[in-house]
C-alpha cells in the first residue's frame, strides 16, 4: 500500500556525504597502476555523478589516453575491489545531515537515497557512518536496471520506500539528479557545495540551500507548492 506521508529522496556522494577524497585516492592508485597521471581533488570533482565507469573514463580521457570496453571493465573490477576496503577512509556526511534527517523523520516523512553508486557500496558506506538505519531504500545504479538521470530510477526508488512519487522531493547536487527529477515530474531541491561542474542555480532546480539546516523549509515549500 502507497504510504501517504511525503517522502525524501537523497543523492549520495556529494549530496549526503562528502566522498570526494576517498574516490579520487582510489581513482589515482588505479591511474598509477596504468602508468597515467593522477588527477587532481578539484578535476575530478567534475568527473563524479555517473559512477565509477564514467569516472574512470573522463579520467583517462583526460590524460590523453582512450580505453575501450574489456580495458574498463578491468579498470572497473579493479576499482570496485580497492575502494571497497577504503569507501569511508576519510569520507563524512556533510555538516548539519544528522539533524536534518532527524527533522524529517520526526515529520513524518519517508528519507530514501538514488544514488549512481552501487547499491551494496552505498549501503556499506551509510552504515559505516551510521546512517544506514535512517533510509527506508538504498538505491543504487544496479538495484532497478536503470539509473539516473533515467526517472525510473527515482519513480522505483520512491515506490520502493513505501511513498508516492506525486508526493515526494529530490535532493542532489548535479544536472544528473535535477535532470532526473524534472523527467520525474519530481520538485528537486540542490545543494550548492556538491560536485556540479557548474552552479546549480544554473541548473534550474526549485530551490538552492547552502547548508543542510535550511533542507526542511526548503523541502517543505516546493512540495506545497506543487499540491
Amino acid at each position: 500500500m502507497t504510504d501517504i506521508r511525503p517522502t525524501l529522496a537523497l543523492d549520495l556522494d556529494g549530496t549526503l556525504v562528502d566522498t570526494a577524497s576517498d574516490l579520487v585516492a582510489t581513482l589515482n592508485v588505479i591511474l598509477a597502476e596504468e602508468a597515467l597521471p593522477p588527477v587532481e581533488l578539484a578535476q575530478a570533482l567534475t568527473m563524479v555523478g555517473h559512477g565509477a565507469r564514467a569516472m574512470l573514463v573522463k579520467a583517462i580521457e583526460a590524460s590523453g589516453d582512450t580505453v575501450d570496453e574489456a580495458r574498463l571493465d578491468a579498470l572497473f573490477a579493479r576499482f570496485i575491489a580497492y575502494y571497497s576496503d577504503h569507501l569511508a577512509d576519510t569520507s563524512k556526511p556533510f555538516p548539519g545531515v544528522s539533524e536534518s534527517l532527524d527533522r524529517f523523520a520526526a515529520a513524518g516523512w519517508r528519507l530514501a537515497v538514488c544514488t549512481n553508486k552501487l547499491e551494496g557500496m552505498s549501503r556499506s558506506l551509510l552504515e559505516q557512518l551510521d546512517l544506514a538505519d535512517r533510509f527506508a531504500v538504498i538505491a543504487g545504479q544496479d538495484t532497478y536496471g536503470v539509473r539516473k538521470p533515467d526517472p525510473g530510477h527515482l519513480i522505483e526508488t520512491i515506490r520502493s520506500a513505501g511513498g508516492d512519487p506525486r508526493l515526494a522531493v529530490m535532493v542532489g547536487d548535479s544536472d544528473v539528479d535535477i535532470r532526473t527529477a524534472k523527467a520525474a515530474g519530481i520538485p528537486v531541491v540542490a545543494v550548492s557545495f556538491g560536485y556540479s561542474a557548474v552552479s546549480v542555480r544554473n541548473l534550474g532546480p526549485d530551490r538552492v540551500i547552502d547548508h543542510f539546516d535550511a533542507l526542511f523549509d526548503a523541502a517543505t515549500a516546493v512540495l506545497g507548492s506543487t499540491r
